[in-house]
């Protein structure tokens, strides 16, 4: 392993390393004892998935409760509008243009990042403990003012570390930033299944199919991400040093999930956003709505199930281009056999990427609901969704395949510079 990727490595475990600490710094002027045990009540609803997405952070109302979905929800939001208005599509194509685009998430990550911290800080002021503590030991006004500026400052923080192990570290520091939270969080979720076990509030039988369906997700995720269609290309110029009459075989690998881990955490951002806003109100209509939109309700599991597929559609239509890989095509000289050059090469492309896609899209959604619907059928008294085990698991691939492009690009350099 050379040096430039063991110091990616120590910068991007440093990088987590400060994050786990954030998660330890508390808004100024909350009793942490009352939170924690209001948290404490709510592992089996929405407040229970928010607090696992940042790492156990919310139970201590640290300054990165909100974490980095204010980004992703920005991000997401610009991605919308760049596929509908073709002037920002245009922008996000150019060097200058990406810094301008880049630089509008960022705004639009500060106004949600404001408007989530007012509704958290409003939801705090009703909130009391056991013996009837309140959760705030300042009043009111100062209180939102230090929560908005805190959370503002965490948010900020954490959008700077993602963009810092993106570009000094392994890469994709967003997803590596909800990784981490949610590893974070394992150890505690065992041991309070064993408590349950020890308490006799779930069955031992129970715990076995737990981890049973848990690792029938992982080999599920594994099996599916590493599944691709290689789409054969011959080279009419290039010849074989070997035997000049061969024609030289590549191939185009098309994954069966082109989208990654994408859709399934743009799909928790936009759900958790009204949950977080809709969480401090008192009014009976909103928290109505709020109750539908529980991770232990079915509307919120059918919600999650559109919206994973949509997104992955989505995204799919971004990171594949079927007419730029024709048009290079083209020009290398290359073809597919049987295909015509060109804009029958982009249709077939574009077919068969379609098609794989709808079958990674319903694999997406039924491994982010489907575990549930099987724990609620078994009459498990927690929450237990397979969106964790597959963020952990696809940024678990993403991040050793990046490691290992790395390693190779090295080998490859050596080898170059002997030659030289």
């Amino acid at each position: 392993m050379n040096q430039q990727l063991v110091n990616k490595i120590l910068i991007t475990i440093g990088f987590l390393f400060i994050y786990r600490l954030l998660a330890y710094v508390p808004v100024p002027g909350v009793d942490t004892a009352v939170i924690a045990s209001f948290f404490n009540s709510h592992q089996a609803d929405a407040l229970g998935l928010f607090n696992m997405f940042s790492g156990n952070a919310v139970e201590r109302l640290s300054i990165i409760s909100l974490g980095i979905m204010p980004y992703i929800t920005a991000s997401i939001i610009m991605e919308l509008l760049a596929a509908t208005f073709p002037n920002l599509a245009q922008m996000k194509k150019e060097r200058d243009g990406m810094v301008k685009y880049m630089q509008i998430i960022r705004y639009a990550t500060i106004a949600i990042t404001i408007v989530q911290a007012i509704g958290v800080s409003v939801g705090l002021q009703s909130m009391t403990g056991k013996d009837g503590s309140s959760a705030i030991l300042v009043d009111h006004s100062t209180f939102m003012t230090l929560a908005v500026v805190s959370m503002l400052a965490g948010t900020m923080l954490l959008m700077w570390i993602g963009e810092q192990i993106t570009q000094s570290g392994i890469g994709n520091g967003v997803s590596l930033i909800i990784f981490a939270g949610i590893v974070s969080a394992i150890p505690s979720a065992i041991s309070h299944a064993v408590t349950m076990v020890n308490t006799g509030a779930m069955g031992f039988l129970s715990l076995i199919g737990i981890i049973a369906l848990i690792v029938a997700t992982i080999l599920v995720i594994i099996y599916v991400e590493l599944g691709e269609r290689r789409i054969p290309v011959t080279y009419a110029k290039k010849t074989m040093m070997q035997n000049q009459n061969k024609r030289v075989m590549n191939y185009i690998p098309v994954k069966v999930n082109l989208s990654g881990v994408i859709p399934v955490i743009f799909a928790s951002a936009i759900l958790m956003f009204p949950m977080t806003v809709m969480s401090s109100s008192t009014n009976p209509t909103i928290q109505a709505i709020a109750d539908v939109l529980n991770p232990n309700h079915y509307f919120f599991n059918i919600l999650q199930f559109l919206f994973v597929v949509f997104f992955a559609f989505f995204y799919a239509s971004i990171v594949f281009n079927a007419k730029d890989i024709a048009d290079n095509l083209k020009r290398q000289g290359g073809f597919i056999p049987g295909v015509r050059p060109g804009e029958s090469t982009k249709e077939f492309l574009n077919d068969t990427a379609g098609r794989l896609t709808i079958t990674g899209a319903i694999y997406l959604g039924l491994i982010a609901t489907l575990p549930w619907v099987i724990v609620k059928a078994m009459g498990v008294p927690f929450f237990f969704g397979g969106t964790a085990v597959l963020i952990v698991v696809q940024v678990a691939l993403d991040t050793m395949r990046r490691i290992e492009a790395q390693v190779y690009m090295s080998k490859y350099q050596t080898l170059s510079a002997v030659g030289l």
